[in-house]
């Protein structure tokens, strides 16, 4: 990978300033899985967040977002 895990919001948040590809977006969801678990956050808590109605994603895309971040909680040390 060639982008470095994000490991503060900070650094989530800076993430769009760069060309977007696949390799930027599992670097982003790596990185919002470990500062979840940083914050002592359990994955259905994490989850809550991913499905929580915004502006950017309809629910068929959060819900898929929630399996993708389901995964990457289950295969990340």
């Amino acid at each position: 990978m060639n982008y470095p895990m994000p490991v503060n919001p900070q650094e989530v948040v800076a993430l769009p300033q760069k060309s977007v590809n696949e390799e930027l977006i599992a670097a982003a969801i790596a990185g919002v899985v470990q500062i979840a678990r940083s914050k002592g956050q359990s994955l259905d808590q994490l989850r809550a967040e991913v499905l929580a109605d915004d502006a950017l994603l309809d629910i068929k895309q959060r819900r898929r977002l929630s399996e993708i971040v389901t995964i990457a909680w289950e295969k990340l040390p």
